[in-house]
């Protein structure tokens, strides 16, 4: 596929003023040989690498011209890796970037921008949210790969001996969770402490951590605590499992839920394939998803994960023009179709959705919950947001402070990262 004009003219300017080539290695530079370049993978390197390995292998057969050099990178540690590493030599060419790290790196120059490049030539087959949740300052530097959001999942057979259905409301939830324990003997939910999954509940108010248009920071808002009431609030009653506090708090959910030890939770598409293993879902079709249960609002919101792929801005030309020409082969539609079939991972264009896609029920069934997923505003800072209020609900949670005191000291924290911003 050609390149246009525009993507002739970024990557000419990028080599004027790269400082390396991707990976640190400049083989391939050559016009007699191939080219090399490096991708950082920081997805699952059991359940989820092997799949992008055989995809690489695929590019390579198509493209003689061009040799990828795969590098799996464990997630909690591929941000701060490639942040050192794109301030000097040694930043791969292409980074599967979480979401919230794409406007933080497009910030600092460190990723290319690829309006009107190869990479993006399909814009308009991905889901807009998605092309808006990659940009910064309004331009795309990231071409959404794979995504996701947290949904409502619970057992179906549970559910139907309690004789209840799934919640629309955090009121229907309560009293759904406290029936299944009568009529079953299982905890009905189970939550999480993290902000991640809490912010589900800013969502159901109508709010967020911050408001980026207005630069306010509201986590402390009215709003907020009425949101943050309800989530503390599922940690205690019948049929509500008391708050995990303990480091494994995430693993101990997981496990209760697939053993059929607890009727519900909140969680991603990324445990799709978990969910199988357990013994609550050998019948894949006993795996119930719902969208998250609504605030007072009478809205219900999820936050919006995922990654995209994106491009080094230190490359050369050589490797740049290599770069994109990977970044659309690995975004298209058949090859997003082969990853949602091998790793059960939700695809951002809509012509990936095939028949044999959506056949899977977990991938149908988050599909049909997208339409709650919120997406990010492009705020570099917002990701780190959660850091702050990750210490401060497992304080609430556990009873060690209270909903006011823990909220007033997030707020205090949040206001260092986003110093511009307002009370």
């Amino acid at each position: 596929m050609r390149r246009g004009i525009a993507a002739t003219a970024l990557v000419a300017s990028l080599a004027l003023a790269a400082t390396a080539c991707g990976g640190g290695d400049d083989s391939g530079s050559d016009s007699s040989g191939p080219v090399t370049i490096t991708w950082w993978d920081t997805s699952n390197a059991t359940n989820e690498a092997p799949t992008y390995q055989a995809l690489v292998k695929e590019f390579e057969a198509a493209n003689k011209d061009i040799k990828v050099k795969y590098v799996n990178v464990p997630f909690d540690q591929a941000q701060n890796k490639f942040d050192t590493a794109a301030g000097s030599k040694g930043a791969p060419d292409v980074l599967r970037s979480e979401v919230g790290w794409t406007p933080a790196f497009a910030k600092k120059g460190f990723f290319a921008p690829l309006d009107g490049t190869e990479a993006l030539a399909d814009q308009a087959k991905f889901q807009p949210s998605l092309i808006e949740q990659a940009k910064y300052e309004g331009k795309v530097y990231g071409v959404p790969f794979t995504t996701d959001t947290l949904a409502f999942v619970y057992n179906k057979a549970l559910f139907k001996k309690a004789g209840v259905e799934a919640p629309k409301t955090w009121d229907d939830l309560k009293k759904a969770a406290a029936t299944i324990k009568d009529k079953t003997g299982v905890d009905g939910y189970w939550g999480s402490t993290a902000a991640y999954y809490a912010q589900t509940f800013l969502y159901g108010e109508g709010t967020d951590t911050v408001d980026a248009d207005a630069k306010k920071i509201t986590v402390n808002s009215a709003e907020a605590k009425k949101g943050y009431g309800t989530w503390q609030s599922l940690f205690d009653g019948k049929g509500l499992h008391k708050a995990d506090t303990t480091a494994d708090a995430y693993a101990h959910i997981q496990e209760a839920f697939v053993s059929g030890k607890v009727a519900s939770i909140m969680q991603g598409p990324w445990e799709i394939t978990n969910f199988y293993k357990g013994s609550a879902f050998k019948d894949k079709a006993n795996l119930g998803i719902a969208t998250v249960p609504a605030g007072s609002s009478g809205k219900a919101g999820a936050p919006t994960g995922g990654h995209n792929l994106s491009v080094y801005a230190g490359s050369d030309e050589a490797h740049q023009k290599a770069a994109l020409k990977f970044v659309n082969f690995m975004t298209s539609a058949k090859a997003q179709e082969t990853i949602a079939l091998k790793n059960s991972t939700l695809p951002t264009r809509d012509d990936a959705y095939t028949d044999q896609v959506k056949a899977d029920p977990g991938i149908a069934g988050y599909q049909g919950v997208l339409a709650a997923a919120q997406p990010r505003p492009a705020l570099p800072e917002y990701s780190s947001l959660w850091v702050p209020l990750d210490t401060e609900l497992l304080k609430i949670a556990g009873g060690k402070e209270s909903l006011d005191k823990g909220l007033s000291t997030a707020e205090t924290e949040i206001t260092k990262l986003v110093p511009d911003f307002s009370k």
